[in-house]
């Protein structure tokens, strides 16, 4: 994933995103406007950065998203995170703003996968019927009773199934954070998803 994304500065996306010499003067203008109307905002200046950078954000976002809807978000949330670090002062060399809105880009793409991949192991474990009875929304996955259940697990599968599911953890991984082999984890995890599974349909937990 990272070999691919990093490969991108050769892409015809990444050559437009790293602009030339005259229109990274004018992003850079631009920038230090921002910079040096803060903690208050130039917001003529804001808006031109905005359409200027917006459709090589947007680029990159289809390039690697290959989704329309999720270019769009790439594009609001990278211009968001940009002019945020601009009005702090955190952007030292505005006139390299381009490569801070690549960078940025591209490590929105990155955490984006990575939640995706994420999301899809916890609802391989969990899994939940999404058909929709009379047209009527599925009922949302009940985050109060999740917590509960968690924490009525044993120690040791609790801890197993959060370094999984939400530290992004290999069994390897957590198998040497908690001193335990590889197979044992995943035994504690098989067993920890079915007692988590178990209390969701609202029966005891096994002690």
């Amino acid at each position: 994933m990272g070999a691919n994304l990093s490969a991108d500065r050769h892409s015809p996306y990444a050559r437009r995103m790293q602009t030339p010499t005259v229109t990274a003067e004018e992003d850079g203008a631009l920038a230090r406007r921002v910079l040096a109307c803060a903690p208050e905002r130039d917001t003529a200046a804001e808006a031109e950065l905005c359409r200027r950078l917006g459709p090589r954000i947007r680029l990159f976002g289809l390039k690697h998203l290959r989704s329309e809807a999720a270019a769009a978000d790439l594009v609001q949330d990278v211009l968001i995170m940009t002019l945020q670090k601009l009005r702090e002062g955190a952007v030292r060399e505005p006139e390299r703003l381009a490569s801070f809105v690549l960078g940025t880009a591209r490590q929105m793409v990155i955490d984006a996968r990575r939640n995706s991949a994420r999301r899809e192991r916890i609802l391989d474990a969990f899994p939940v019927d999404f058909t929709l009875a009379d047209e009527q929304a599925p009922e949302a996955l009940d985050s109060a009773r999740l917590r509960q259940c968690l924490q009525a697990l044993p120690e040791r599968e609790r801890t197993v199934l959060l370094l999984t599911f939400y530290d992004d953890r290999s069994a390897d991984a957590v198998g040497l954070e908690l001193g335990l082999s590889t197979g044992n984890v995943r035994v504690v995890r098989h067993r920890g998803i079915d007692r988590l599974r178990k209390c969701m349909n609202l029966t005891e937990v096994a002690p």
